[in-house]
């Protein structure tokens, strides 16, 4: 009987299940969409009870076509920086709020500095609303009704498991992810904690990507047609299982995710703070974390053009044409904020700005400048990642944009690597996968896993083209920076 292994993975946009073989390759998955909520200005939120009804559906599905298969194990990623305030038996009091809330945008800006900076060296995680300590900071303030009535403050995951398994259990990297746990001590931070209002007892148990949670409910067991005995790891964040997933695990070997949003990350031996707060780390296992930086403006930015250019084609279609257009956008730079930022600015405020524009340029010009400009906010990201880990030795991709060869070709020309990219989307799915296969001890170690990545393609760096953006980069990186005193 074929073995495989199932990672459900918890995204902003979509909830996935996808069986793998222990190769890596896709045997069945399904998926169902989330709907996001926007209540008031900057409030953005999703409803737990809508994913949990979701899980159960693409759970149910891929169960049902892998009964000829032995399902080993069932592994976890979720998306970082979600809140719900829950009741004692975990029933929500208020939806959850997601990363790209931005309701205490205005409580990060007043914030003291000194605060800012003992926080976040104790922490690892920027103080930017996207962080449910600023959440958190915010109901106190503002006096919010579930913040006051909640018994626990938790994640999506956590949700999950305690409607399921009657269990509050935190990984290290989702905690981490809360800017409430400290990141060398992997203990929730008193610090944050007084700035929060919140007890050690109102958060879960803080355990390891292995950890296996039992107890399952048996009419959920039922329902959904759980293998008796297969066991569910707890897993970890998306970004760490990404980089696993990707085989982007060793010193120099970065992870690039770019979808609606984007990513660059690198894992590292122990656990390490950038002193220009540009950075994040968090922990991955008790002797790892990962470091990065994360971005509002991925594909968001590439869509946001094609919306307001009222463009009705395909998006190959709208790429037309700024394959032939001169390194540089025709001396048009793109600053991509169009969406607020984090990483590097960490600003909600900041916004976008076309520079250079002549009656000269024309759309695939403005594309061409669109893709150039993610591409140098990832660049200058890196730059602060390199001051900690070192230049990188190999990048690999994955995300939406991983499927337009031209952005992929201006990544490694910019870059000035080589640029890994899988045959599959889910290397976060996958790392859950092959954590939950060394939980069980399946496999012997993370490490393990570079040797069953299917690898679908390796884009090659012009070097004449990475000398020439050298300097475009440059224009850019000042560009950016002078225009930071008007957000």
């Amino acid at each position: 009987m074929e073995e495989v292994v199932i990672g459900l993975d918890f995204g902003t946009t979509s909830v996935k299940a996808v069986a793998f073989d222990l190769q890596g390759k896709v045997k069945v998955e399904a998926e169902q969409l989330i709907e996001t909520y926007f209540p008031e200005p900057s409030f953005v939120e999703q409803k737990p009870n809508e994913i949990e009804a979701s899980t159960r559906e693409v759970l149910k599905d891929v169960f049902a076509k892998t009964k000829d298969k032995k399902v080993l194990a069932v592994g976890i990623s979720c998306a970082m920086h979600s809140l719900i305030c829950v009741d004692k038996e975990g029933t929500p009091l208020s939806d959850m709020a997601i990363w790209s809330d931005g309701r205490s945008s205005e409580l990060v800006a007043n914030l003291d500095p000194a605060v800012k900076k003992s926080v976040y060296s104790k922490t690892g995680t920027p103080i930017h609303p996207m962080s449910p300590l600023l959440k958190l900071m915010w109901m106190k303030e503002n006096d919010y009704q579930p913040y006051q009535q909640a018994a626990y403050f938790i994640s999506l995951k956590e949700y999950l498991l305690f409607k399921w398994f009657g269990k509050r259990v935190i990984d290290y990297s989702m905690a981490s992810a809360t800017g409430l746990m400290n990141v060398k001590s992997l203990d929730w931070e008193e610090e944050a904690l007084d700035l929060a209002g919140v007890k050690r007892s109102q958060l879960s148990t803080i355990v390891g990507p292995t950890e296996v949670v039992e107890g399952l409910n048996q009419d959920i067991a039922a329902e959904l047609g759980w293998p008796k005995g297969t066991p569910l790891v707890i897993g970890a964040a998306d970004g760490q299982l990404a980089n696993l997933g990707n085989g982007a695990i060793k010193p120099g070997e970065v992870a690039v995710t770019v979808g609606t949003s984007g990513a660059i990350r690198q894992l590292i031996s122990g656990q390490h703070v950038n002193d220009n707060g540009e950075t994040f780390s968090y922990a991955f296992t008790s002797d790892t974390s990962i470091i990065g930086g994360p971005t509002n403006n991925g594909g968001i930015a590439l869509q946001w053009l094609k919306d307001m250019m009222e463009f009705e084609g395909s998006h190959e279609q709208f790429l037309a044409g700024a394959e032939n257009v001169e390194i540089g956008a025709d001396g048009l730079l793109f600053v991509p904020y169009v969406n607020g930022e984090r990483a590097p600015v960490w600003n909600q405020n900041a916004r976008g700005n076309f520079y250079g524009l002549s009656v000269t340029h024309r759309r695939p010009q403005l594309v061409r400048a669109v893709l150039e400009g993610i591409v140098f906010n990832l660049y200058q990201i890196g730059q602060s990642l390199e001051e900690i880990a070192g230049a990188p030795t190999t990048i690999s991709v994955n995300g939406g944009l991983s499927k337009s060869p031209l952005w992929v070709q201006i990544l490694a020309d910019v870059f000035g690597k080589e640029i890994q990219l899988a045959d599959t989307h889910h290397g976060a799915a996958w790392g859950a996968s092959w954590t939950a296969l060394v939980a069980i001890g399946k496999v012997e170690s993370f490490e393990q896993i570079k040797e069953n990545i299917p690898i679908d393609q390796v884009v090659k760096p012009n070097m004449k083209n990475h000398e020439r953006y050298k300097a475009v980069f440059t224009k850019y990186q000042q560009i950016a920076k002078d225009i930071e005193k008007y957000f």
